[in-house]
């Protein structure tokens, strides 16, 4: 990526959580490695579908060993363990990657009943700034309000995203994870990154 030679992380921490768009964990956790790469200290976290659900993407217990393997420390993975991240200010930054639109309707309605809806809760009362990498099947559809809401809200950012199959999923849309430490390092400056709709 232009630019990504100068860009530094370092020190930065941030809340790395992910939910249940299994098929881009991948790139979740490549992007989770350019991170520490670049610096930035990982707290993990991990939605309950994400933590328990083994697919062709790979075990439940596979993904939370990955998770951990890169950040370097264990995944939080109840509500209970992610209610402190906004009163001890763990994190300078939160990042949802992938985000579901089951996470995202939950975000716009404020509900906290995973440990990713509270880790972003928590994360909030301190006014820092949210990433969405939002990955979903419906985000021309169903999840366009809920997306259309979140961008409208103080304190989100949304990584740049694409339709990735306009012919056979023409209502899907995943973000360009590659963008993730570009978006981060703009969010952190109060920037939403532009364009924000790509096209492939």
């Amino acid at each position: 990526m232009k630019g990504e030679q100068r860009m530094s992380l370092d020190g930065i921490r941030i809340g790395f959580c992910m939910t249940g768009s299994f098929c881009t964990f991948e790139k979740a956790f490549a992007v989770a490695e350019r991170l520490v790469q670049q610096g930035a200290k990982l707290v993990p976290i991990m939605s309950f579908n994400a933590a328990s659900i083994s697919t062709r993407f790979g075990t439940a217990e596979e993904n939370i060993k990955r998770l951990e393997t890169i950040a370097g420390r264990k995944v939080i993975r109840t509500i209970e363990e992610a209610e402190p991240i906004g009163p001890k200010k763990m994190c300078d930054i939160m990042v949802a990657a992938p985000c579901t639109s089951n996470t995202a309707a939950k975000l716009a309605l404020g509900l906290t009943d995973t440990p990713a809806t509270m880790a972003v809760k928590s994360h909030l009362r301190n006014a820092r700034p949210v990433v969405i990498a939002i990955s979903t099947n419906d985000a021309l559809a169903g999840c366009a309000k809920n997306i259309g809401y979140l961008q409208n809200l103080r304190n989100y950012y949304f990584v740049p995203y694409a339709q990735d199959n306009c012919e056979k999923k023409p209502n899907s849309i995943v973000a360009e994870f590659e963008l993730i430490p570009e978006t981060i390092q703009s969010a952190l400056d109060g920037i939403q990154l532009q364009p924000v709709i790509r096209v492939k």
